[in-house]
């Protein structure tokens, strides 16, 4: 069957092979899409414009249909599965090249908080969209953010909470950043079901996102206002 399937993937043209790529990252279908990059690349497609034009393309579109609610998590977590195999066999490539990033995030579950699926999910759907990041994962103290923040230089701060109990441990976050005048260093994102844009607001946060969709969309409004500023400046 196997064969089949890459006979077929290989009859398309290029454009009917991104199209199907698309398709099949939709549906999960991670074998399909690993096949696929392998095949671009093959016929001498850099690495970056496969990363770009076929699977953070392919993403967008996942992540319209789940801002939209035509998609659910579970659907999402196939597709960006699929997005991480394809991702495998690109991100060495990437790395060699010196392909630029769409920025760097990282990203965390704030400190008494084990909770990680909307994260998770917030991870796979930014580097679908080209950014690279590290995920800190789950419980994680102000010592941790603010190790990662000095190793990694990231654009973007991510925090995470799902209890109610956790969510004031975003502002000891932020707080400790202002008292470290690293605060204006980062764009600070925040997320999890009992958070508003008041909450974010009041602590002192950039955005308020309400899932992982609209967590790529302010992302990169937040970037491209930071370089707006920063072009102005210069």
């Amino acid at each position: 069957m196997a064969e089949t399937d890459d006979l077929d993937l290989r009859s398309l043209d290029d454009d009917e092979l991104v199209k199907q790529m698309q398709d099949d990252l939709y549906d999960g279908l991670r074998d399909e899409v690993e096949e696929g990059v392998r095949i671009l690349l093959e016929r001498g497609w850099t690495p970056y414009r496969v990363l770009t034009e076929a699977l953070v393309a392919g993403m967008t579109i996942v992540g319209v249909d789940f801002r939209d609610g035509i998609l659910f998590v579970p659907e999402v977590l196939l597709a960006a599965n699929a997005m991480k195999g394809g991702m495998a066999i690109l991100r060495p490539l990437l790395a060699e090249t010196g392909a630029p990033p769409m920025g760097k995030m990282v990203i965390g579950t704030v400190k008494g908080d084990i909770h990680d699926i909307g994260k998770n999910l917030v991870s796979m759907m930014m580097e679908g969209a080209g950014f690279e990041v590290i995920d800190l994962g789950i419980n994680c103290a102000v010592e941790k953010y603010l190790a990662a923040l000095e190793e990694h230089k990231p654009d973007i701060l991510g925090m995470s909470a799902l209890l109610t109990t956790t969510m004031p441990y975003m502002k000891v976050v932020i707080d400790t950043l202002k008292q470290k005048n690293l605060r204006d260093d980062y764009i600070v994102l925040v997320g999890g079901a009992p958070l508003n844009e008041t909450f974010a607001e009041a602590i002192g946060a950039d955005a308020y996102c309400r899932d992982a969709a609209v967590a790529v969309e302010t992302a990169k409004e937040w970037l491209a206002r930071r370089h707006n500023q920063r072009t102005a400046a210069a």
